[in-house]
């Protein structure tokens, strides 16, 4: 909208001055204020590289002009995550310049009070190691899979083709072809943008099945194989919830059900689609280990994997004993915080519902361990991880790779106006109005998508490296520090403590489990 008016009024301003010249000399004002103007509006309109003075000619500087002169207000993100982590415009600066490729540092020193309780970082080692010149990757599917993985340990999050635009969907996957890392479907399907790059996919399967369901809304195994074997497709994560709306199930606005999403979808155009809470394929643990060996046969042996925000920890359980009753288990499970972010969702949902990712990690890196199953499956985690710090803090805590989507937003261009639901993006991410999403360029985006991941990716090696550890694998709670409310500072193992391999089995439940482990059972979940 704004660039038809610009190029609107352009017009008329030219006519305008035109047939002043002809009828006589226009006043020399006119011509220094509307043809710089003109000029600096046409310059916007033409360049690839930002897509809010492509949308917003010459009025999209303003937003640029306030950025340097103070803070952004922090309506969304505040000076902290939910954890007391900085999510702060500092933040967003670095990862803007990693995908541009500028220098990422900061100038006077640290703005975090390390004083605080809660307070957290890494200690440095007076032997450091060599850096590594590439990160080790995580083989997902080994033992049981005809075709496993090997994947990035950072990764890009589910965010569907229908939340964001199909510009912004190329882009993600062709910085993913050039980086050599994953594109995570989201649960909308595969689309054709998906697969025009190439780059690694993992098809998320959510409740509504999209892209492999049958007219009222069941899974369909004849569609599923169509798609499932495709080369593209690397990995199947059956989605039973997510972070920001945990128990809700999906939701996409009615202005975002375009012809072409609806028909990717199967559903009716220009309503609004919420996908059901739970699955009908499967009701009970064995039946969900079922469904997970069934799609493993049915994709041609690709690892599958489950995506959940943890809840109920005895219904966590109750799935981990069903794997050891019939012995069968995912690839990998992937964890979503509760302070996932998300294009929409109920004000309740989004604040009051889910296990933060600290402690979902834990339930189910210290649960796996605990029934002598974690060397089997690899746990994966996504929730406002942005940083390399974000990723040396999960591996600690047991996570095997990460997955970023506000990260990899930002890296497209995101400029954080939480108009993600509204269908009126200003960079043209999240929208599927044509005009907005054409000012995304995904040749220039895909560069910068790539070069934020390694960028990062070497950051995570920079400090894992500086802590004095050799390899991912080796990083643990006890590299970790944190600052405790009687102002001790402890290792962060005393917080999230580990648990011996087995050790559940042998009757040693850490207190904290105890209660959950006990009501437990494969049967059904407890509910």
């Amino acid at each position: 909208m704004a660039r038809r008016v610009f190029w609107g009024l352009s017009i008329a301003t030219v006519s305008l001055l035109s047939g002043l010249t002809l009828g006589g000399e226009p006043p020399l004002w006119i011509w220094l204020l509307t043809l710089p103007l003109l000029t600096l509006g046409l310059a916007d309109a033409l360049q690839r590289k930002h897509s809010l003075l492509r949308n917003y000619p010459v009025l999209g500087h303003a937003r640029y002009a306030l950025e340097k002169i103070r803070p952004e207000i922090r309506q969304y993100f505040g000076e902290s995550d939910l954890d007391g982590r900085p999510f702060d415009r500092e933040t967003r600066s670095v990862v803007y310049q990693r995908a541009k490729g500028e220098i990422d540092s900061v100038p006077f020193g640290s703005k975090r009070n390390l004083m605080v309780v809660g307070a957290e970082w890494i200690p440095h080692s007076m032997a450091p190691e060599e850096p590594l010149q590439e990160a080790p990757r995580v083989l997902v599917g080994e033992g049981q899979c005809k075709q496993p993985y090997s994947i990035s340990r950072f990764n890009i999050a589910a965010m569907s083709y229908g939340a964001l635009s199909h510009t912004a969907i190329t882009a993600l996957n062709r910085g993913a072809a050039r980086g050599g890392f994953a594109h995570n479907t989201g649960e909308g399907g595969v689309s054709s943008y998906h697969l025009e790059a190439g780059g690694d996919l993992i098809w998320q399967i959510g409740t509504a099945y999209f892209g492999c369901r049958t007219l009222e809304g069941e899974f369909h195994p004849g569609r599923f194989v169509e798609m499932a074997t495709h080369p593209s497709i690397k990995m199947v994560e059956i989605k039973l919830s997510q972070g920001a709306k945990p128990g809700y199930g999906g939701i996409l606005p009615a202005k975002k059900v375009t012809p072409e999403i609806a028909k990717l979808r199967q559903v009716p155009v220009g309503k609004a689609v919420n996908s059901p809470p739970g699955h009908s394929a499967f009701h009970t643990p064995i039946e969900l280990l079922e469904f997970v060996d069934r799609l493993r046969e049915l994709s041609g042996g690709k690892p599958v994997g489950l995506k959940m925000c943890v809840g109920k920890v005895s219904d966590l359980f109750c799935l981990f004993k069903a794997m050891l009753e019939t012995g069968r288990r995912p690839d990998y499970i992937s964890i979503d915080g509760a302070e996932a972010g998300t294009g929409a969702a109920p004000l309740e949902f989004t604040n009051y519902v889910g296990m933060p990712l600290d402690d979902g990690l834990f339930a189910v890196h210290a649960g796996l361990t605990g029934v002598g199953l974690r060397d089997q499956i690899k746990v994966f985690v996504a929730g406002r991880i942005v940083t390399g710090y974000d990723m040396f803090r999960m591996t600690a805590l047991g996570a095997d790779g990460c997955f970023s989507g506000r990260g990899m937003m930002l890296a497209l261009g995101c400029i954080q106006a939480l108009r993600c639901h509204m269908n009126d993006c200003p960079v043209g991410v999240a929208t599927q109005d044509p005009a907005l999403a054409s000012a995304l360029d995904p040749a220039d985006k895909a560069v910068r998508v790539q070069r934020y991941h390694q960028k990062t990716v070497q950051s995570f090696l920079a400090l894992m490296n500086a802590a004095g550890v050799k390899h991912p694998d080796d990083i643990a709670a006890r590299h970790m520090r944190r600052r405790t409310a009687e102002g001790l500072v402890v290792p962060l193992a005393a917080v999230y403590p580990e648990v011996a391999a087995g050790s559940f089995l042998r009757g040693e439940v850490p207190a904290a489990f105890a209660a959950d482990w006990e009501t437990a059972r494969a049967e059904a979940f407890v509910g």
